[in-house]
């Protein structure tokens, strides 16, 4: 999630965001499994995944919420503009463990995402 508490216009330092790169990165996580892999390992391969892709920029009034994937990838970027930027970035923690295979096909729609990009990816 990313909370805008005031207003973020393109010169207020907008988080880029990778347009449909959550569809990448179960391809580059899948060879780690369940142990998993640092950021530093990670980083560098999510972003070649996903370099193809569009970007667009959160930008916003106060209030204003993003509710995204937890795949999706996203940065930071330099500001040019004169007034201070406030926002947060709390995570959204599953109820329940993600599960990509469930016998009766009852998806969350984030597991529908990180299957989908599975499927993208054989």
């Amino acid at each position: 999630m990313l909370f805008l508490f005031s207003e973020v216009t393109q010169a207020d330092a907008p988080t880029r965001i990778r347009v449909g790169s959550h569809l990448d990165v179960p391809a580059v996580l899948r060879p780690y499994g369940e142990a998993g892999a640092s950021f530093l390992e990670l980083g560098p391969q999510v972003a070649a995944a996903s370099a193809h892709r569009p970007l667009a920029h959160a930008t916003g009034r106060p209030g204003d919420v993003y509710l995204c994937h937890p795949f999706l990838v996203h940065a930071a970027q330099p500001h040019h503009g004169t007034r201070p930027r406030f926002l947060a970035q709390p995570p959204l923690h599953p109820a329940v463990p993600y599960e990509l295979d469930r016998p009766d096909g009852a998806y969350s729609p984030v597991e529908r995402a990180i299957r989908r990009g599975l499927a993208g990816a054989v």
